[in-house]
C-alpha cells in the first residue's frame, strides 16, 4: 500500500513544498527538451540521468516531458528536416565520421534525422521556456502551493510521509 503511496507523496510534496520559481522554470524547460527526444537511445538516457542529477523540480520535469512526448510525433517532419540539414552539411561529413567512430556513440541514435532534429530543436528552446515560464511560476507557484496544502489528501499523504519515517525509527 505505501509503495503506490510513494510516488503520490513525492509528487505533493514537489509541489508544495520544494521549489523555487527557477527551479521550476528550468525544470519545465528539461522536461520539454526530454519530451522531445526519441525515447529508446543513449541519448535519451543520459538527458533523463543528467536531469535527474540537477536541482530541478522533478515533478513538474516529468509531467512536461510526457506532453512534450505526445506532442512532438506531431514535429517528426519538421524534425526530420533540420536534422537532416544538420546531417547533410559538407564541411561536418568529416566530424560526423569522427563522432561515429568514437565508442559508444553510435547508440545514442545521433545520426538519426529526426533524433538530431529533435535534439536541436529540444536544446533552443531551453531558454526561452525558462524566460516565459519563470514569471508565471513567481506568481502563481505559492498561491498554488497554499491551496494545494489545504487539500485532505495532501494533509492525508504528506502525513503518512511522516507516519512511515516515525514507523521505521528503531527503538
Amino acid at each position: 500500500m505505501f509503495l503506490i503511496l510513494r510516488p503520490l507523496r513525492l509528487l505533493f510534496k514537489a509541489l508544495v513544498i520544494e521549489s523555487t520559481p527557477t527551479q521550476m522554470s528550468y525544470g519545465l524547460a528539461l522536461g520539454v527538451l526530454l519530451g522531445v527526444v526519441p525515447k529508446g537511445n543513449l541519448l535519451a538516457v543520459v538527458l533523463g540521468f543528467w536531469i535527474a542529477a540537477t536541482r530541478v523540480n522533478l515533478a513538474i520535469t516529468a509531467c512536461a516531458a510526457v506532453a512534450a512526448t505526445f506532442a512532438s510525433s506531431w514535429f517528426d517532419t519538421p524534425f526530420d528536416q533540420i536534422g537532416g540539414y544538420v546531417l547533410n552539411q559538407p564541411a561536418l561529413r568529416e566530424f560526423w565520421d569522427a563522432v561515429y567512430d568514437t565508442p559508444m556513440m553510435p547508440w545514442t541514435d545521433f545520426n538519426n534525422s529526426i533524433v538530431m532534429g529533435s535534439f536541436i530543436c529540444g536544446v533552443l528552446l531551453i531558454w526561452p521556456v525558462h524566460r516565459v515560464s519563470r514569471p508565471v511560476f513567481q506568481k502563481y507557484s505559492e498561491k498554488i502551493a497554499r491551496h494545494i496544502r489545504h487539500w485532505w489528501i495532501t494533509k492525508l499523504l504528506l502525513g503518512a510521509e511522516w507516519a512511515d519515517r516515525f514507523g521505521t525509527i528503531e527503538v
